[in-house]
């Protein structure tokens, strides 16, 4: 039994060693290309794994942080990821956003709402959050974008500062990009004028609709382009506390972000 035990263990550490290489290669090249050329190491990769039990500890699932190699690795468990059906709380909504009746949807109007301030109300700043925050487990929505010039999506902490104003970054408890123009940007900052060089993401199409991961225990958000399946960007090293909720925020007059349903990538 122990020979069986130090097998295993050592199956284990060579996939991790072999994912991590993978996963360096998947953030520099299109991840649907990636996956084609690398179907041969996915079977291999599902042999061993089939020898392990799914609900072995030592698999450490939360080290498999990005949705293609959790499928890659794991195709068993593909519940392992929630595909979140998101609405917004209209509680937190700045008043000069419109949010429908389904709170599936969120514009930006200069109808100005009189509204209570709930205490949870974003007073300063076009936002508004999620209904349904998150204190563990892995999440995945999407947002229809197009035709809006001026968004931000992503994940906010309970504790977010909800009046003034505040740069949109982890430190302040923001994990989020953003769209200005025909540019895409992290660590958004609303009244700073433009982001920094530094925050802009790589070039590439904008996208139609966007994905957002969240994998709490191992402090990951990671965003896709939820049509071409490829990666943006992925906030790693977190040790998130408390909880966490999906957060939407928008400045293009009369332009709708849209809650929407989809499949995590690769799943």
């Amino acid at each position: 039994m122990e020979k069986n035990l130090q097998e295993i263990q050592e199956n284990i550490r060579i996939i991790q060693v072999e994912i991590s290489k993978l996963k360096e290669q998947m953030d520099q090249k299109d991840s649907v290309m990636f996956l084609k050329e690398e179907a041969h190491w996915n079977r291999r990769i599902n042999d061993d794994v089939q020898e392990l039990s799914v609900t072995d500890e030592a698999l450490q699932f939360e080290k498999f942080d990005h949705p293609y190699l959790l499928n890659t690795v794991l195709r068993e468990t593909v519940d392992a990821i929630n595909q979140v059906s998101v609405t917004l709380d209209v509680k937190t909504a700045y008043p000069y956003l419109e949010v429908s009746e389904d709170r599936k949807s969120v514009r930006w109007t200069w109808i100005q709402r009189n509204l209570p301030d709930t205490g949870k109300r974003f007073t300063d700043w076009a936002c508004v959050l999620g209904s349904e925050g998150f204190t563990s487990g892995r999440h995945y929505w999407e947002v229809e974008v197009t035709g809006n010039r001026l968004w931000c999506l992503g994940v906010a902490a309970e504790s977010v500062k909800r009046k003034g104003r505040v740069s949109l970054s982890p430190e302040t408890g923001f994990w989020v990009i953003g769209r200005r123009g025909g540019v895409l940007y992290r660590d958004y900052d609303v009244f700073g004028g433009l982001p920094s060089p530094k925050s802009r993401l790589a070039a590439g199409p904008i996208p139609g609709r966007v994905g957002v991961y969240l994998s709490y225990e191992s402090g990951t958000v990671s965003f896709y382009n939820a049509e071409t399946k490829s990666h943006f960007h992925t906030f790693t090293g977190n040790k998130f506390t408390g909880k966490l909720y999906p957060f939407f925020a928008t400045w293009d007059e009369n332009q709708w972000l849209r809650i929407c349903s989809g499949s995590a990538p690769g799943l």
